[in-house]
């Protein structure tokens, strides 16, 4: 996937992905686990993390929404479950002559907030991150990308324990009745 955009004023023109992507990034294995992996993603301070091979060829990501639902939500045990049984294999990504117009268009159409950069033969060479555009650019256009990745759904949806809700929506009229009663 690739997008156009020859915006006149822009920043983003020109500017390259390896002028803002994040080299080298810190990445796992297929056997790495899950504890590990998340371990990983707290000390780096990110969210993703790339998987690749022994020749660092990428094979997949793995992420903290990966962790949260695969493997928390489906009750598996971070220790003995590997990120290879988890991670995302389908996964969009980029070369460092890119523009950082293509890969915003890119992130807003596959709706992801943090592209793999590869080179050759799919070997893994960097991360662009939402996070690398915003400082590089204070365009409007940016801030719409932005936006457009990190969609909100509409609504509230609220969760108990299994079994049903106690957590309940606030509701003004009845909450200030019961503040007359104290």
């Amino acid at each position: 996937m690739q997008a156009n955009s020859s915006r006149k004023g822009d920043k983003n023109v020109g500017t390259k992905i390896n002028e803002v992507m994040t080299e080298r990034p810190r990445a796992v294995t297929p056997q790495t686990s899950v504890r590990e992996a998340a371990r990983l993603m707290e000390e780096e301070d990110v969210g993703s993390l790339p998987v690749v091979d022994e020749e660092t060829r990428l094979l997949g990501i793995v992420t903290d929404r990966d962790v949260a639902l695969r493997v928390v939500g489906g009750g598996l045990d971070p220790e003995a479950t590997r990120v290879g049984e988890v991670a995302s294999a389908d996964v969009v990504t980029l070369t460092p002559e890119h523009d950082l117009d293509e890969a915003l268009g890119l992130m807003a159409r596959a709706q992801v907030r943090r592209v793999p950069i590869v080179v050759r033969e799919n070997e893994l060479v960097g991360m662009l991150a939402q996070a690398d555009i915003a400082r590089t650019s204070k365009e409007k256009s940016t801030g719409e990308v932005v936006e457009a990745i990190s969609q909100r759904p509409r609504g509230p949806r609220v969760a108990g324990p299994e079994s049903g809700s106690d957590v309940r929506v606030a509701d003004s009229d009845r909450d200030e009745e019961q503040r007359k009663d104290y």
